[in-house]
């Protein structure tokens, strides 16, 4: 498997072929996510098949976020500053800058508007670098919470 620097990876379920996962660089991948590099449904015609199974390669571009509770196929390309949305279904190429959510995944929106959305949300606050618990007094603050 290859890895990026600054990666973040929340999950340890990179399949049985992990030598067929790239992920690059500044990629954060929440937990429960996993990727599958192959196809198991040609079990159920394997004698048809020779016993032999589908492989395909997993490329995960630079800057990437991919929510929680994914499942990333074989055979897929997310391309540099992207985002999957929480519990995608993802198969196939996907270009840079999209916003990529849903089963099966799809493109809904490019990171630009994203960008744009988190900017103006009122509850986004600027937490990098603080300590856990100076995080937690800004959001409890923020939201009243005593």
């Amino acid at each position: 498997m290859k890895i990026g620097e600054r990666c973040r990876i929340r999950t340890m379920k990179f399949s049985t072929e992990p030598y067929l996962i790239e992920l690059g660089d500044h990629v954060a991948i929440a937990a429960g996510t996993e990727f599958i590099t192959h196809d198991g449904a040609t079990w159920v015609f394997e004698d048809d098949v020779d016993g032999g199974g589908i492989f395909g390669k997993i490329v995960i571009g630079n800057n990437v976020f991919i929510g929680i509770n994914c499942i990333i196929l074989s055979n897929t390309s997310i391309g540099d500053n992207c985002i999957v949305g929480a519990g995608s279904v993802v198969r196939g190429n996907f270009p840079e800058n999209s916003v990529i959510a849903g089963n099966p995944a799809q493109i809904v929106s490019k990171t630009g508007i994203q960008r744009m959305l988190s900017r103006q949300n009122p509850n986004l606050l600027g937490t990098k670098n603080f300590t856990v618990s100076q995080k937690d007094k800004l959001v409890k603050d923020h939201f009243g919470i005593k």
